[in-house]
């Protein structure tokens, strides 16, 4: 897996563990969102992803389970179409593609970090860390939620146009990511009651 498309997947993994523009101060219910995010310490959720990668014609189709245990241990396990998963914790991406196993440290890629960061902020609950990094949209209320996060760094937005989430309070129910070539995900979330 390209460190790029990992970035993406640990990015979208992280969401399902746990989110029209307004002022720099933002509307009182993203700070609510903020909070209820940051009280979660462990979180499962079932996924559905399609891709769409311009080269193909058909877009990729996966699912399977994301995994969020406070404070950084981020885990997507893929069972279909076939097994794989994607470990992040304490700075280090493990990807296993059948016996095939491969370990980055993050601190090697700086162009994943802010991707990286934004995954525990989020996580966090941290607003002031996502700011650091995304341009914030908040719309609708806590029980019926849009965020959208543009990329302040120019590297970033090099690769990355927007990811757009969608939620009920503190449940992600929709991750769709935009890159800069055009391709994009939308991954469908179920999180486990």
């Amino acid at each position: 897996m390209k460190p790029r498309l990992a970035a993406v997947a640990l990015l979208t993994l992280a969401m399902g563990a746990m989110p029209a523009a307004h002022s720099a101060d933002g509307p009182p219910e993203l700070d609510r969102l903020m909070a209820l995010l940051a009280q979660r310490r462990h979180g499962e959720a079932d996924f559905r992803e399609q891709k769409y990668l311009s080269m193909l014609t058909q877009p990729l189709e996966s699912a399977g389970v994301l995994i969020y245990d406070a404070p950084d241990h981020l885990e997507q396990r893929t069972t279909l179409p076939h097994p794989q998963s994607v470990v992040l914790e304490h700075g280090v991406a493990t990807m296993q593609i059948g016996k095939r196993r491969r370990v980055l440290r993050l601190a090697d890629y700086p162009q994943l970090a802010p991707l990286i960061d934004s995954i525990r902020a989020t996580l966090a609950g941290d607003r002031a860390a996502l700011e650091s990094s995304f341009e914030l949209g908040f719309s609708g209320t806590l029980d019926h939620w849009q965020l959208r996060l543009q990329p302040r760094d120019p590297r970033l937005a090099a690769t990355l146009t927007r990811i757009d989430m969608r939620g009920e309070r503190d449940a992600v129910r929709e991750v769709q990511v935009l890159q800069s070539d055009g391709d994009r995900s939308v991954m469908s979330i179920t999180p486990r009651e």
